[in-house]
């Protein structure tokens, strides 16, 4: 194995620590419980947007605290749920008065501590929302959940809910907003190589050079199959057939594509992929409006990548568009 680490016992606190200094303008970093929030919280009056799980996904989520997305967000050990007295003590730091709304991937560990978490809130008189995100159309039941795994979709989710609570959007409204995105957004991925979790010191699994892994999540865990490795054009429509006749996404629609690496495939094969993913979305009349690429949700160093598509509608182009301004997303500002 090989990483850029002290000890893996303490990789995530050092990593913390190293954010801390890196975003002191738009963080604060607390340690115990470890919880990353931004740095003028709480604002008064406003929803508190909070997320969490897993190190080991950066950016996500730490990365998409401040202004216009996240107030708050959890990091647990890596590939490990955050606790609830994580989230409780996110909930607390970041209580303005008018609620807090948990966005939650649907992996079983995350689901559990999350709604703990609120419930806890809620005995200290907060109104607290738990949203849970399951867009990953590869497989129904994973290692790690019970029905489809939240994944690339989740970016999207909070940058649109964070906007509106920005805007002072109040706990219904981005309840029901966040459920609507949740309704419309569809994700798969695949991976070229797997990824070392660094207290394992080994790869999750292992992939024959000529081999890839259809439909993966984000932890390593199995897909649907596995193929041999194929043209560019082959991985692409891999991916993109099966999310495009998930809602089914139709002619005509306006959809945001986000086009993620896992981690470890570089820029210019991503960008080669999304030209990709595009023309084929045009040759089926599907409106290309909004687009994302780059590393955003990732599993350590895998190499690989996942595409996601939002059907999207006027205030979700609005909100995508809102200012937002976080150590990885940053617009209109």
């Amino acid at each position: 194995m090989k990483k850029i680490i002290n000890d893996p016992a303490t990789v995530v606190v050092d990593a913390l620590r190293g954010m801390a200094l890196a975003h002191a303008d738009l963080l604060e970093v607390r340690y115990d419980p470890a919880v990353v929030v931004r740095a003028d919280a709480p604002v008064p009056r406003k929803v508190a947007v909070i997320s969490g799980g897993g190190s080991g996904h950066e950016p996500l989520h730490g990365g998409f605290v401040g202004r216009g997305m996240l107030d708050a967000a959890c990091p647990g050990a890596v590939f490990t749920s955050p606790t609830p007295d994580q989230v409780a003590a996110a909930v607390a730091r970041t209580d303005g008065g008018a609620g807090a709304l948990l966005i939650v991937k649907n992996y079983t560990g995350d689901v559990l501590n999350f709604e703990t978490a609120g419930e806890l809130a809620a005995a200290d008189g907060v109104d607290v929302r738990t949203v849970v995100i399951d867009d990953d159309v590869a497989v129904k039941d994973s290692l790690f959940t019970a029905g489809r795994r939240g994944v690339g979709g989740t970016v999207l989710l909070e940058k649109i809910v964070g906007a509106a609570a920005e805007r002072g959007v109040d706990l219904d409204g981005c309840e029901a907003l966040a459920r609507r995105v949740v309704a419309r957004v569809r994700s798969m991925g695949l991976a070229l190589t797997a990824c070392t979790v660094p207290h394992a010191g080994e790869p999750s699994f292992t992939l024959a050079d000529d081999e890839m892994e259809l439909g993966i999540g984000i932890h390593g865990e199995p897909g649907r199959r596995r193929v041999p490795v194929g043209s560019a054009e082959e991985m692409v429509a891999a991916l993109l057939d099966p999310v495009l006749e998930d809602l089914p996404f139709q002619e005509g629609d306006r959809v945001l594509l986000f086009t993620n690496s896992m981690g470890g495939t570089p820029l210019i094969e991503l960008y080669l992929a999304h030209g990709i993913a595009e023309r084929l979305l045009v040759e089926r009349g599907v409106v290309v409006e909004r687009r994302l690429v780059g590393p955003y949700i990732t599993s350590l160093e895998m190499q690989g990548m996942s595409l996601t598509l939002l059907k999207l509608d006027d205030e979700m182009l609005e909100l995508w568009d809102a200012p937002v301004h976080t150590p990885a997303l940053r617009w209109g500002v």
